[in-house]
């Protein structure tokens, strides 16, 4: 089979920029709506699935499994536990026992590097121990150091940082200046549920949802919400130990109302408990993609549409039908791919880590490979789907009407 050449489709695609234009604008438009939502799901998963640590097990408010931030528990609990579970692991002889709080306040920020733009928004408050930095190895601090009991201090991670405002590596910049100068009014501020607070350090858990959080000394927390429980107790387990045995504990302690559960199946089910709300945006973005599809799909039709003379004539010069339908998709195929090319180009530069909060902090959309290549091959689809109609409108007609065609 003799094919059309090449330079015959792409010295077609500059006989209209304007429908050049809109059919390369479709394509990138589906490419990109798919990406985001596609990303926005799997940087929520990932997020969820980064932030469980496999030594560690919680003990939970029976009925609360589903949120830490519904649950309740005595404080006392971290000791109950400790004395009387083997399986509780030591670091340097200090019990690896951690009562924590988990809470969402509205925040603010009042420092002069902050975007003034950024507003009053709700954060994850996590009210910590010393030992909760042995128990959640993936939080690393940048600068600064852990915040002091009854001084008003917190510490803060990067994506929260973002969140209100601020920006990380000014952030960091200003803890080490403060460090040297020892100036307090040289350090940033925070406002927690109105109350204003020191940030003395910045820290790092990259691809988890703790880098959403903001930690303060568990007894401010409860100074602030005038609470007499904590929320949980983050036991890490020692060698050889299981999460059975603490569920034991939990079991035979039926006056504490506790309930164990392993720490990474805990996100497990707040991932699957998520589902519906990434399957709903990647449904409203495929939803929007179909509209921005049949708008590109109209462009591709009505291009080819005006061409059935053209394509007529390239037939009777003895090229087959199978042959013109190639050239037409080649066309098709340039034009849709260009879009989806720049719609990674874009998405890479724009989308990837945008911070994006939910009820248990906050998160990075994630454009991966696998998201390029859904959006290379959303190109393809459009590309494809797009010769198939007018293929079928300008070669179904006769070639004696069509040459005769305006």
């Amino acid at each position: 089979m003799k094919l059309i050449p090449l330079h015959y489709a792409t010295r077609n695609l500059g006989r209209s920029p304007p429908r050049l234009a809109l059919s390369v604008g479709g394509a990138l438009l589906v490419a990109l709506l798919l990406m985001a939502g596609a990303g926005f799901a799997q940087g929520m998963q990932q997020a969820l699935q980064a932030s469980g640590h496999e030594r560690n097990v919680l003990l939970l408010g029976a009925g609360s499994e589903e949120s830490l931030e519904r649950s309740e528990i005595p404080r006392s609990v971290a000791d109950s536990v400790g004395a009387s579970v083997r399986g509780v692991g030591t670091w340097d002889g200090q019990l690896l026992a951690s009562p924590e709080i988990h809470v969402a306040l509205p925040l603010g920020s009042s420092s002069p590097d902050a975007d003034a733009d950024a507003g009053s928004r709700t954060g994850m408050i996590r009210g910590i121990t010393p030992t909760a930095f042995l128990l959640h190895p993936q939080v690393r601090m940048l600068a600064g150091r852990a915040p002091e009991s009854g001084s008003d201090e917190v510490i803060i991670g990067a994506s929260a940082a973002r969140m209100v405002g601020l920006d990380p590596a000014v952030l960091r910049l200003a803890l080490e200046a403060h460090e040297q100068s020892q100036d307090e009014s040289s350090s940033p501020t925070i406002t927690v549920d109105g109350r204003p607070m020191q940030i003395v350090g910045v820290f790092h858990a990259p691809g988890t949802v703790l880098d959403g959080e903001i930690w303060m000394p568990i007894d401010d927390v409860i100074v602030l919400t005038k609470r007499e429980t904590v929320s949980g107790v983050v036991l890490g387990l020692a060698p050889g130990a299981s999460a059975s045995d603490i569920d034991v504990f939990a079991q035979r302690r039926i006056d504490l109302e506790l309930t164990a559960i392993h720490e990474p199946q805990y996100y497990a089910a707040q991932s699957a408990f998520y589902l519906p709300v990434r399957v709903l945006v990647v449904v409203s973005a495929g939803l929007v993609a179909a509209g921005a599809l049949i708008g590109g799909l109209n462009t591709l039709y009505a291009a080819f549409a005006s061409r059935i003379r053209e394509l007529a004539m390239l037939q009777v010069l003895g090229f087959s039908r199978a042959a013109v339908v190639i050239s037409m998709m080649q066309e098709s195929l340039i034009a849709s791919l260009s879009g989806a090319l720049l719609a990674v180009v874009i998405a890479m530069l724009f989308v990837d880590g945008i911070a994006v909060q939910f009820s248990m902090g906050v998160f990075g959309i994630t454009i991966d490979q696998r998201i390029i290549a859904l959006g290379i091959l959303s190109g393809v689809v459009v590309g494809i789907v797009g010769t198939i109609a007018p293929a079928i409108r300008c070669l179904s007609t006769a070639l004696p009407p069509a040459l005769k065609s305006d």
